[in-house]
């Protein structure tokens, strides 16, 4: 008894221990570095290293901020809808970036 007791723990303890360390699909997804990239395009019209706006608005800390000019909390859903549909102005990238390329942006404005 003792022992199968110990043998199911220890396999629940190394299932746990394998579940816990498995980083999660949305901390490995997007280049930080690529992305800075992708958004040299995005620049001519948005500051991300200033609160100044430009065409658009400025995207220094925009995941820090409340709302954006939409009104629609900064979650990553719902940036990613932004650069996938564009809207006021903002051409839809949807068609025009990758799935990679939209995920190495969004890792990079996660950085400002």
């Amino acid at each position: 008894m003792k022992k199968s007791t110990l043998l199911t723990f220890g396999a629940t303890s190394l299932m746990t221990l394998s579940l816990v360390s498995l980083p999660s699909a949305a901390a490995d997804k997007g280049d930080a570095g690529k992305g800075k990239e992708v958004f040299e395009q995005c620049s001519v019209c948005h500051n991300a290293d200033t609160d100044e706006k430009k065409m658009g608005p400025a995207l220094k800390g925009l995941f820090k901020k409340e709302k954006m000019q939409n009104g629609k909390k900064p979650t990553e859903e719902n940036v990613r809808g932004l650069i996938n549909s564009g809207g006021n102005g903002m051409p839809a990238y949807e068609e025009l970036l990758s799935a990679e390329e939209r995920d190495n942006l969004i890792a990079y404005l996660k950085t400002l």
